[in-house]
């Protein structure tokens, strides 16, 4: 069977990649070395993204040496944004809810705030925040993207009441 480096419990691409069930999920989770495998694969892509893990533990992001050149590919080729999705959904099913959270921050902070990767700046405002399991952390990061997207009053992404009271 072909499988995923990012399996999910839904369809992909591959229509010969079977999606995972809960209790492989389980035995997965159960399984030291298939965790150890994974958060593995996960540093894998962050380094082809240009990405490091600087803490295993909190999930804490930093751009990597090679960010200026890997930047450059995520910005040619959208491809990637659905790559980074999928590895965000799987994050979240596999009990990697702050490692998601800390990926989203480093996207939007790559596309509003230093503006390095505007060709992934959508998919960053409609795929990967909405993959944040916790509706807290999902609402902090709305809020974080709101107050660096411009032009503001083009928002699309929260009711404006409720980010002008959030907090």
């Amino acid at each position: 069977f072909p499988f995923r480096l990012f399996p999910l419990r839904e369809h992909g691409m591959n229509w010969r990649a079977k999606p995972l069930t809960c209790q492989e999920i389980q035995a997965f989770k159960r399984s030291e070395e298939v965790m150890q495998r994974f958060t593995r694969a996960y540093q894998l892509m962050l380094r082809f993204y240009g990405i490091s893990l600087i803490n295993e533990k909190t999930g804490e992001l930093k751009r990597a040496e090679n960010w200026a050149e890997r930047f450059q590919n995520l910005n040619r080729f959208s491809h990637n944004n659905l790559r980074i999705t999928r590895i965000l959904k799987c994050l979240g099913e596999m009990g990697y809810e702050h490692y998601q959270v800390h990926l989203v921050k480093f996207f939007l902070t790559e596309t509003l705030v230093k503006e390095t990767l505007p060709n992934v700046k959508r998919s960053a405002l409609d795929y990967f925040l909405f993959t944040i399991r916790s509706k807290e952390e999902r609402r902090e990061l709305v809020h974080y993207a709101w107050q660096h997207f411009r032009p503001r009053g083009s928002f699309v992404w929260g009711p404006r009441d409720k980010l002008l009271r959030y907090r």
